[in-house]
């Protein structure tokens, strides 16, 4: 799928392994994927803590939202992901079949009249941990990146 318009850039990193996958709009349908991409990336060399714990976090979000928000968890609909790995970056883009939203939308998680209300702490950790983290011009394909020991992630 990978919209024409989806950011398609992945910091300078040479010879990366690549995981695609086309997911069914399931939530049990990610878990092997993310797994895979995380033992990969384990074996690259990435640590635990903080790297590893944001990345799973980050891109087990994006491929929940895509399927929740984009898709409507709509078995016609498929999620189409795909990570680029290497010892130093971690990228990856997330495209669902969803109309799209625009990001700028979702209210501030941490404003006081949101703190009990549920929705947008996924996208609001996704930014926090991550590198960039960029939405195509529909709202419908997330790209992320995370430089392997950056200083964006909260605490680190």
């Amino acid at each position: 799928m990978s919209p024409p318009d989806c950011v398609n850039r992945m910091s300078a990193d040479p010879s990366p392994s690549v995981f695609k996958e086309s997911l069914p709009s399931s939530l049990d349908s990610y878990q092997e994927f993310v797994q895979s991409v995380l033992t990969e990336l384990e074996s690259l060399g990435w640590p635990t803590q903080p790297d590893l714990f944001a990345i799973h976090m980050a891109l087990e979000e994006s491929i929940s939202n895509a399927i929740r928000h984009g898709n409507k968890q709509d078995d016609s609909k498929r999620v189409e992901v795909e990570c680029r790995l290497s010892e130093d970056v971690f990228w990856a883009q997330v495209c669902d079949e969803g109309p799209g939203f625009c990001p700028k939308d979702v209210p501030d998680c941490r404003d006081n009249d949101r703190l009990e209300v549920p929705g947008g702490r996924g996208l609001a950790l996704i930014k926090a941990y991550m590198t960039i983290c960029e939405y195509n011009e529909h709202g419908n394909c997330l790209t992320i990146e995370k430089r392997r020991g950056d200083e964006t992630t909260p605490g680190g």
